[in-house]
């Protein structure tokens, strides 16, 4: 899928280090920095989730000639970047934390220059896009009466989901939806916006001034409410999976990018949100912002991971050790059940990483699964021994793993755990992988063929 992502691009550094002792001239923390994590905010953050993805991702934006910016574009690897000049410096926005929490933030650049002009190459990027997301920072582009006119030319054919900014510009009228956060939906109206109530209000009447398809007015913890043309006339209030985080960025660039893809993919502006909403409190249970530093090839978890990944969080947060086994799982058994208590009493906590439909049937053939998966992590769920069950597309279970980095890594005792193919991934963080007793002639083809023969 082509996707533009339109819009202001920021270079974001986080200073990340410890905080253990007072300054002796004033009462304020000293930051021992260890680590200085740089990436592409704004616009340019949308544009790195959505490659990450697998999408073909072109950035369409306005950037410097500085040293800030030969930054920014390193930032961008794998994005297609279309700009023209911004004239005026790179904006950098520096945040200090220790122990997971923001101390302070220092913004260098961030002063709001004049419109900047646009390029033939840029409108043709937004003209030959399946699907636009318009991240509007407030630094002045969506105010381009060009780019603006290439936008609602485009949203008559393609998806388009703008994500405003309190000083940027008005939405286009053809957006498909507009995603304004509680404070950006105050400001837009000039009311007091800040519960449920407040967002119905305010998404009624933002839809009517703006003219677009639908207003979804982010409620942070609490999800979103979505006010649609299309559909039933009453607000749809979609409520976020329970995620604890100390560190929300990212998270509604996250629900922007997830809501073009579904929209793209043909769902209705319902269905899009469930996924939205899903989909960005799994970017936050999966550490957010700092997940980006993971390898490339990290999985993009899917929303029902949510619950596995704060399971792997509170673990550690603990000093728990986390146990992780993986397989098709279709037909539960009894070598099963004893195999996967076995694992659990290795650690404080299992994860169980589940083979899809499309994974099984690469692995065991057009005739299997015979168990759906929604089916096959209902049952393992319901198992006390299991925590949480992520199910994975590929057909190894590296990616997840790379993410999750379990301690443990557990499998029946047919198999030698030197011999195993995950043994020398759980070694890059000092993990192991381990086997458990094997249950003899209890086995999923086993028994589905003597159910056939019953049957």
């Amino acid at each position: 899928m082509r996707i533009a992502i339109v819009g202001d691009v920021l270079l974001d550094v986080d200073l990340l280090g410890s905080a253990d002792r007072l300054s002796p001239d004033a009462p304020v923390p000293v930051i021992d920095v260890q680590q200085t994590e740089r990436r592409a905010g704004g616009a340019g953050l949308v544009a790195t989730m959505l490659a990450r993805d697998g999408h073909d991702v072109t950035l369409v934006t306005v950037l410097s000639d500085d040293d800030r910016s030969r930054e920014l574009r390193e930032a961008l690897q794998g994005v297609t970047v279309v700009s023209g000049p911004s004239g005026a410096p790179t904006p950098v926005k520096t945040r200090v934390r220790a122990a997971g929490q923001s101390l302070a933030r220092i913004d260098e650049g961030c002063a709001v220059p004049p419109v900047p002009e646009v390029t033939d190459e840029m409108l043709a990027a937004i003209g030959s896009a399946d699907a636009v997301v318009v991240a509007d920072y407030g630094r002045g582009l969506t105010e381009n009466a060009r780019l603006r006119e290439a936008l609602n030319a485009r949203a008559a054919a393609a998806p388009l989901v703008w994500d405003p900014h309190p000083r940027g510009s008005e939405p286009v009228s053809g957006a498909w939806a507009v995603t304004p956060n509680l404070a950006e939906a105050s400001r837009a109206t000039g009311a007091a916006v800040s519960d449920v109530r407040g967002a119905t209000s305010a998404a009624a009447e933002l839809r009517a001034r703006w003219g677009c398809r639908a207003v979804v007015v982010t409620l942070g913890s609490r999800g979103a409410l979505l006010d649609a043309a299309e559909g039933s006339h009453l607000p749809l209030v979609v409520p976020a999976p329970e995620v604890r985080t100390s560190d929300p960025c990212g998270a509604g660039d996250r629900l922007a990018a997830s809501l073009v893809v579904a929209l793209a993919r043909g769902e209705d502006i319902g269905d899009a949100l469930r996924a939205a909403v899903s989909e960005a409190a799994a970017f936050l249970a999966a550490g957010g912002v700092a997940s980006l530093a993971s390898p490339d090839n990290a999985t993009a978890f899917r929303g029902e991971a949510v619950e596995a990944l704060q399971v792997v969080h509170d673990t550690r947060r603990a000093g728990g050790t986390v146990v992780a086994t993986g397989g098709c799982f279709d037909l539960l058994h009894a070598g099963h059940a004893r195999a996967l208590s076995a694992a659990r009493q290795l650690g404080d906590c299992l994860i169980v990483c589940l083979n899809s439909n499309d994974s099984v049937r690469r692995l065991k053939g057009p005739s299997r699964p015979i168990m759906d998966e929604a089916d096959r992590v209902d049952l393992l769920l319901a198992l006390e021994c299991v925590d949480a069950v992520i199910v994975f597309e590929e057909d190894t279970p590296e990616a997840v793993l790379r993410r999750i980095q379990p301690d443990l890594w557990v499998k029946g005792g047919d198999y030698v755990a030197d011999e195993l193919p995950e043994a020398a991934l759980l070694a890059e963080w000092g993990g192991a992988a381990v086997t458990v007793p094997y249950h003899p002639g209890r086995s999923t083809t086993n028994l589905a063929s003597a159910l056939a023969k019953v049957g």
